[in-house]
């Protein structure tokens, strides 16, 4: 079994295996864990583990084996060796081979991070609707999606600023997840980390150096931001390809707002199917479009206006006009004719039709008729670039 053993600057000795990262603390340690098992603030570990529930699987499903979670990492520590009483860890369906490492010396302390990371599946963000309530302790079933995130400070910090660690660390992950643009699965909105996501961070106590802040405006803070934002965003491009998926893919900027390739066909058969495309047609020239480097461009543009309107930081007629001047800039100008007469009758209007009259027809509409009006005009866009009426 491969395995590759790395002293961190803290003199904690990292082995990385397929199965799991196993970490040995090797001197006095403070650790704050949100794991079930042994975690909260502690000083009586021995080690901690990063474990890879798909690990040997064929059909990459995770299962647990006994009857709550806790007891279940019980188990897992027991494989890898390690005594349930001073252990503790975390779990996840990422892969161990794409754990990222990362490392910042600012001269009298140091960052450490390891994280792996998948949250194509799982994504949310914080305040989306939840699907279960914890009763007894009794787990159940979950989507696959968890970002960990083992971070190691070579510094001795007391427990309030390792609580504030902890903060600067979830800004960190949700800064990352934002700069990738990941879409929550329950929501339209930007997703911020998954429901079962982990964090451990450890301090240590044989340092000289004492720190009593990790805020964003202490240099622990600003070294432990972009440390972890930015393993966490390896981690993300290794395990899930989220470079591809931020950089080369339109649908997958505007599709948190419900247009993907499935509903754009629906909309297209329901106005009688202009031009007669087949279904294979229709897709190939989505696929074209999909990586047009101005709808790239123009798509996370079109869905912050979306956001703005969202989270009421703009008014209706103030986000029609914003989208009135994207549109119309790719469209050649809000004039331009979009010979409707081709669409045929249809109990669902072209809102993308006369984009001049956008903004005065939106006057005075809530904000959520807005958005759900300006979504459809994108979706129109998007249909008569493929029909070629664009």
């Amino acid at each position: 079994m491969p395995m590759e053993q790395i002293t961190l600057p803290t003199g904690d000795i990292l082995k990385q295996e397929n199965r799991a990262i196993v970490v040995e603390l090797t001197g006095a340690r403070r650790v704050l864990s949100t794991s079930i098992l042994n975690g909260g603030c502690r000083t009586d570990l021995s080690h901690l583990f990063n474990y890879c529930e798909v690990y040997g699987r064929v059909d990459e499903l995770c299962e647990m084996r006994a009857s709550t979670y806790k007891e279940h990492l019980k188990i897992l520590a027991r494989e890898l060796g390690l005594n349930a009483f001073k252990v503790t860890g975390l779990s996840t369906a990422a892969k161990m081979k794409y754990a990222q490492l990362k490392s910042k010396d600012h001269g009298d302390f140091s960052v450490t991070a390891v994280a792996t990371g998948g949250i194509d599946v799982n994504g949310s963000r914080a305040g989306d609707p939840a699907f279960w309530h914890e009763k007894n302790g009794r787990p159940v079933p979950y989507k696959p999606g968890t970002i960990n995130i083992l971070v190691f400070i070579n510094a001795n910090l007391g427990d309030a600023a390792l609580a504030r660690a902890l903060v600067t660390v979830t800004e960190a992950k949700a800064a990352a997840l934002q700069e990738v643009l990941a879409p929550s699965c329950y929501s339209r909105g930007l997703a911020t980390g998954s429901g079962t996501d982990g964090t451990i961070i450890v301090s240590n106590m044989d340092s000289q150096v004492t720190l009593s802040d990790a805020g964003q405006h202490s240099k622990l803070g600003e070294y432990l931001g972009r440390v972890v934002k930015n393993t966490v965003k390896a981690g993300l491009v290794a395990e899930n390809g989220f470079e591809a998926y931020a950089c080369t893919s339109m649908l997958r900027r505007i599709g948190r707002f419900g247009i993907d390739e499935e509903s754009l066909w629906e909309r297209y058969c329901r106005c009688g199917r202009p031009g007669d495309l087949s279904r294979e047609t229709f897709g190939q020239r989505l696929k074209k479009l999909n990586q047009d480097k101005e709808l790239m461009a123009l798509a996370p543009v079109y869905a912050h206006i979306l956001d703005l309107l969202d989270w009421n930081l703009v008014r209706a007629e103030e986000a029609a006009g914003l989208a009135v001047d994207l549109l119309a800039e790719k469209r050649g100008g809000p004039d331009v004719k979009r010979r409707p007469d081709q669409w045929g009758q249809s109990n669902e209007a072209n809102p993308a039709r006369d984009l001049s009259s956008l903004p005065a027809g939106l006057k005075g509409k809530s904000n959520r008729e807005a958005l759900e009006h300006l979504t459809g005009c994108f979706a129109w866009f998007l249909i008569e670039h493929i029909a070629g009426f664009s």
